[in-house]
């Protein structure tokens, strides 16, 4: 797991909510936060890799219970700077073993009715073993019938040409960005090369591991949870084989 000093550290979360990302486009805010909204049905939430509130805060102001785990604290710090970011309770950890007690507010023994991993972060788990750990901790912190929902891409090895390994996935003035995957061990790395205002390159470098759908599918039933639904989108866009992306929602047994 990316720890604080590394890829999350301070220099990403000062920029993190400035990124320009459709990520936070308000309208893909809304979507995402109406669909978890429903999927939590009056209860509380957990979500996994808080980071800086893009969706933890608007889902909060909505009247929902959230809390947070986050191994980042530089990102907790700019969640906690913003308005009403004091009073969402955040567990600095791994998302692979760190629990939280959602008890002490009156509202039964401190099971969530909702856990969720956004953005694609599933993937900053670097080995299956940690993924795997994930869904069992996710399980783990549900009430029976709660759901887990994931959102993540589709891995994009169709846009490999045959004998490469390189996909680029911005270039431009300020500098270029590229993944270079390894289709033996699903290990992958984003590399960032950024023009500085000298004219200097920076070149910075993230590693993940890309998973697909069945793959997460197998890691739900290790958790003892099944598929409940799978779309395209926060919209309900059906998935299909040439979906870029999947929003996910596997289901804890009642009984």
């Amino acid at each position: 797991m990316i720890d604080d000093d590394g890829y999350f550290g301070e220099d990403v979360a000062e920029h993190y909510d400035g990124s320009g990302s459709d990520e936070f486009d308000p309208e893909v805010i809304r979507r995402t936060v109406d669909f978890l909204e429903e999927q939590a049905d009056g209860g509380r939430v957990l979500e996994l890799a808080i980071g800086t509130g893009r969706i933890a805060l608007p889902l909060a102001e909505r009247g929902t219970p959230v809390h947070g785990i986050d191994l980042s604290r530089a990102m907790v710090a700019r969640l906690r700077a913003k308005p009403g970011g004091q009073d969402i309770p955040v567990a600095i950890g791994d998302l692979t073993s760190t629990t939280v007690d959602a008890g002490g507010d009156g509202q039964g023994d401190g099971e969530f009715a909702l856990v969720y991993l956004v953005f694609n972060t599933v993937m900053n788990l670097a080995t299956q073993e940690a993924q795997v750990a994930c869904f069992r901790n996710a399980a783990a912190h549900l009430a029976p019938g709660g759901r887990f929902v994931v959102e993540v891409m589709v891995p994009e090895l169709r846009k490999i040409p045959h004998g490469q390994n390189i996909v680029p996935f911005h270039t431009g003035p300020d500098g270029c960005s590229y993944t270079v995957y390894d289709t033996v061990t699903q290990d992958a790395t984003c590399h960032y090369v950024t023009v500085t205002e000298d004219g200097r390159g920076k070149v910075t470098s993230t590693p993940f591991r890309y998973v697909w759908p069945a793959e997460l599918d197998l890691m739900a039933q290790l958790a003892g949870m099944r598929l409940q639904e799978r779309w395209a989108g926060w919209s309900r866009e059906a998935f299909t084989q040439d979906s870029v992306r999947h929003v996910s929602v596997w289901a804890k047994p009642v009984g």
